[in-house]
């Protein structure tokens, strides 16, 4: 299969507001069940032990318009909320048997408490991760959260969920979350091979598909995309930051490429490498996913930091590493954690001499042509002065 066909299966998902594929595998079989959850770490493993569908909801993106969600948030928050809340009023997630809501800001901890008013038969849970990482201290408290999920999993499927399915379901997601940093790894080292707006879409369909489909789907994309034969354009490496929520639309990721940007990382579908490293699969399943969220989870603008020094360092490493020349800040309007972490990776980008511009931007962006001028003229200094 060429890259061509698994990205037209991609951009199909993503385009679908109906979530086909994901209804398609529930009535496949009787009994079966999904679990949806917003786009920020949910330990899946839990759901898809006791044999559920985890379906990432991202919000409605550009082709959605919003007319009910206005109704029940302030015009001065980010627009995923309100677009989730449309997708839920207007019948687009009926087939969903629970929704999760992880701990990203309080926009989306109300959110939780609107879904249960909104729909008072269906399970809701707003998930809560721990701020202290210490192992006696967040990791036990982390741990009675999880133990918890999977009691609730447990009823809600009717199916016990023992530490040998948890754990065959953590080696299945350690093979994913590998593939994932695979994809990552190879558009760093090539990214005319692996243009970003294809890996945007690649990611986004793990969000939709089960996870044993999608891992087939991005071995099959990497074989075909080492066989193709682009051509290398005098693009600029640089890297995004701000957009580990609520997601931006393709054209915005497809402007940035046009303006003579290569990506070499980002933190778009932060979800699917939440985890950065491989999870034990040998002793208690959930003490393992505590320590692995404890010790070897990714760095965002949603989970809390606790020395000021630390601040800012994944982004500086994450430049050195994949030999990054500037760095893009594209945040989601009224995205607090965002916003308000902006300031202190600029500074810490600035003490390192490190190039950056900023600019914000909402799921439903249709004007691209200021952003992809933007970039253009940064891309351009950077070629010229850098």
């Amino acid at each position: 299969m060429s890259t061509a066909e698994i990205i037209a299966r991609c951009e199909e998902l993503y385009e679908d507001t109906t979530f086909a594929a994901s209804r398609a595998w529930k009535e496949a079989a009787p009994g079966r069940k999904v679990v949806g959850f917003m786009p920020v770490y949910i330990p899946e493993e839990i759901i898809h032990a006791a044999g559920m569908l985890p379906l990432g909801i991202l919000g409605g993106g550009d082709g959605l318009e919003v007319i009910h969600g206005d109704a029940f948030y302030q015009s001065y928050i980010c627009r995923i909320p309100r677009s989730t809340i449309e997708l839920g009023l207007t019948g687009r997630l009926d087939f969903v048997d629970g929704m999760l809501f992880p701990s990203i800001c309080d926009v989306i901890r109300n959110l939780s408490g609107m879904w249960k008013l909104m729909k008072p038969n269906v399970y809701a849970k707003y998930f809560d991760v721990p701020q202290n990482y210490r192992d006696d201290i967040g990791g036990e408290y982390y741990q009675r959260e999880m133990q918890e999920l999977r009691h609730d999993m447990e009823k809600l499927s009717g199916n016990k969920i023992t530490d040998e399915a948890l754990s065959n379901s953590i080696a299945i997601y350690n093979q994913h979350r590998q593939l994932v940093r695979d994809v990552y790894a190879m558009r760093s080292d090539e990214p005319w091979k692996v243009p970003s707006s294809e890996v945007y879409l690649l990611m986004r369909a793990g969000q939709v598909l089960p996870v044993e489909e999608h891992i087939v789907m991005l071995t099959d994309y990497m074989a075909a995309a080492q066989e193709e034969d682009r051509p290398i354009r005098d693009n600029c490496r640089i890297i995004t930051c701000g957009a580990f929520c609520e997601q931006p639309p393709l054209n915005l990721i497809k402007s940035i490429e046009m303006a003579g940007c290569y990506v070499v990382d980002d933190d778009y579908m932060l979800v699917n490498r939440w985890l950065m490293e491989e999870v034990p699969t040998e002793g208690d399943p959930i003490k393992n996913l505590a320590d692995a969220f404890l010790h070897h989870s990714a760095d965002s603008s949603a989970k809390y930091c606790d020395t000021q020094e630390k601040v800012g360092q994944y982004l500086l490493d994450s430049v050195r590493k994949n030999k990054a020349e500037g760095v893009i800040f594209a945040a989601p309007s009224f995205c607090d954690p965002a916003l308000l972490e902006r300031p202190l990776l600029a500074a810490k980008m600035s003490e390192n001499d490190v190039p950056h511009i900023s600019f914000k931007y909402a799921e439903n962006s249709g004007q691209m042509q200021p952003i992809r001028e933007q970039a253009g003229t940064f891309a351009d200094s950077l070629k010229l002065w850098s």
